[in-house]
């Protein structure tokens, strides 16, 4: 299972289904070190398991506040990545992106806040695919993905964009990241 021709995809379910939100203040995106759990030690946004009976964006709501102690709203869809380990491990992960919130980004037991800048992502600290596919959410473009990792290693993925941009303006980075792609 190192190439994803090895899964059918169409009976493909995760283990887990998750979330990640990216919190947006101007040019700069709220990451977190993470703390705890899957990634761990990794530099990521802000995000976790959905539990039963919630929805995708309840749970990435929730998990905001769990993790940083602020409110979310006006969560924008921006696409799904279904994650398949080596080891027999899955997850699927819905991603959100918003301005709104409130309070305070807090560290907590799982998470320590990062406001970093849009040309400063430090993708060195994050996940292998991360570079891949963030710089499409922050200019707004939706995308469905697929990824095969063995541990931290990323064996082969495929990403498809809808082709569509739904760009916040000026501020939605779209400057700052055509230097780092």
């Amino acid at each position: 299972m190192n190439r994803l021709s090895d899964i059918d995809w169409e009976c493909w379910e995760a283990q887990d289904p998750a979330t990640l939100v990216f919190v947006f203040r101007d040019d700069e995106i709220l990451l977190i070190n993470k703390k705890t759990g899957l990634g761990k030690g990794k530099v990521n946004g802000p995000g976790g398991k959905v539990e039963p009976g919630e929805t995708p964006e309840a749970a990435a709501a929730r998990e905001c506040h769990e993790e940083l102690d602020i409110r979310v709203s006006n969560l924008e869809y921006c696409g799904e990545h279904r994650f398949q380990f080596v080891d027999g491990y899955s997850i699927h992960v819905w991603v959100y992106r918003t301005r709104n919130f409130e309070g305070v980004p807090t560290e907590s037991r799982e998470a320590e806040p990062l406001w970093t800048r849009l040309d400063q992502i430090p993708f060195d600290r994050m996940w292998e695919d991360d570079k891949y596919w963030l710089p499409m959410m922050i200019r707004g473009e939706r995308f469905q993905t697929r990824w095969i990792f063995d541990g931290d290693r990323m064996l082969d993925y495929i990403i498809e964009s809808d082709g569509n941009i739904e760009s916040w303006g000026k501020h939605a980075g779209l400057h700052l990241l055509e230097s780092s792609t």
